[in-house]
């Protein structure tokens, strides 16, 4: 292994490689780049978590290249390729134009984000994945339980993942109660480990009145929570979170309220069943509540009558009685709120 890699990167070599398979036997290992450690609890780390799960399930290989900023990946990525990966997940928004050059040039495939339009047979998979559905249910969950009647939404930044996520919560806060205002802060165009902004800028929502947050952020988002433990609402009571796509319980301190949680590990099994299928790159990934790669989170802050009744739209939105379709065009999300904070 190079010298870039021992130092950068963990790989776990996983036993029982399927036999009896040319095409399997073709996929010796799978590697995953992210931009900060998989510790945060969200996006890196339901990324990484995934992707060893998936490549145990499949037993292949795994590599880890994690925290590596949001720069140029391309040595990275060339590094992984003649080290021999099978498949390279740039688990970035911003390495979703490195990855595809990376791929042409040493025909390893990848797979990105945020870039349903990239698709390549055999090359490139975008796996553009969307909580709307869950993120739904938590606007009507914070409909119900804000005592102010103001909600606030604040994100690192729109990607169209980002973007989908903060409409869906939107249109369930104004369908539970459309007279709870629902006030939109952007930290900034790509501030995803801004912890510092994340802080500011929900302070400021609180300001305008919101006592629920609902926060996407990555790094940012360790901010976002410090802001609610340390701001009182108008009433002075406490300030709740609703967190995405992982599970903040272990740190919480009593002021998470619940989280959208992504479960990635179906998707990276679709795609190294794809690449043994020679059908890689010829489709989308999804998640959704259905099989439960995407629930809402469940902590003792919600009062259990209120939970019976998310569940009961959860089951309302499986059964096609309630339809969340995604809005992933920022412009068409700020529409939907009541005013905007920057």
């Amino acid at each position: 292994m190079s010298k870039f890699l021992k130092g950068n990167v963990s790989a776990v070599i996983l036993s029982g490689l399927l036999l009896g398979n040319a095409l399997a036997a073709e996929v010796k290992s799978i590697a995953i780049l992210t931009p900060e450690e998989g510790t945060d609890y969200g996006w890196n780390q339901q990324g990484i978590d995934a992707a060893k799960a998936a490549a145990k399930a499949a037993g292949v290989e795994i590599v880890t290249a994690q925290g590596l900023g949001y720069g140029d990946v391309r040595p990275t990525l060339r590094e992984l390729a003649a080290d021999g990966a099978s498949l390279l997940i740039a688990h970035a928004s911003g390495y979703n134009t490195a990855a595809p050059e990376i791929a042409k040039e040493t025909k390893v495939p990848v797979a990105i984000v945020d870039t349903p339009t990239g698709l390549e047979a055999g090359l490139v998979a975008d796996y553009t994945l969307s909580g709307h559905e869950g993120a739904y249910l938590a606007g009507r969950l914070a409909a119900k339980m804000s005592r102010s009647k103001s909600v606030g939404i604040v994100v690192s930044g729109e990607p169209p993942s980002w973007n989908s996520q903060s409409a869906a919560f939107a249109q369930g806060v104004k369908a539970e109660n459309p007279d709870v205002k629902v006030t939109y802060a952007v930290i900034g165009p790509a501030a995803y480990s801004d912890a510092a902004g994340g802080k500011r800028v929900t302070e400021s929502v609180i300001a305008s009145g919101a006592d629920i947050i609902f926060g996407q952020g990555n790094g940012s988002s360790f901010g976002m929570l410090q802001a609610v433990e340390t701001t009182k609402a108008g009433d002075g009571g406490k300030v709740y979170f609703i967190d995405v796509i992982g599970d903040k319980t272990p740190i919480d301190k009593g002021f998470l309220l619940s989280s959208v949680v992504w479960n990635i590990e179906p998707v990276y099994a679709a795609m190294i069943a794809d690449l043994k299928a020679d059908t890689f790159g010829t489709k989308s990934y999804s998640i959704g509540l259905k099989d439960d790669s995407v629930k809402l989170l469940k902590t003792a802050a919600i009062p259990d009558n209120v939970w019976a009744e998310i569940q009961t739209l959860r089951e309302d939105i499986i059964s096609g009685k309630t339809k969340v379709d995604p809005v992933y065009d920022a412009a068409a999300v700020r529409a939907l709120m009541t005013s905007v904070a920057q």
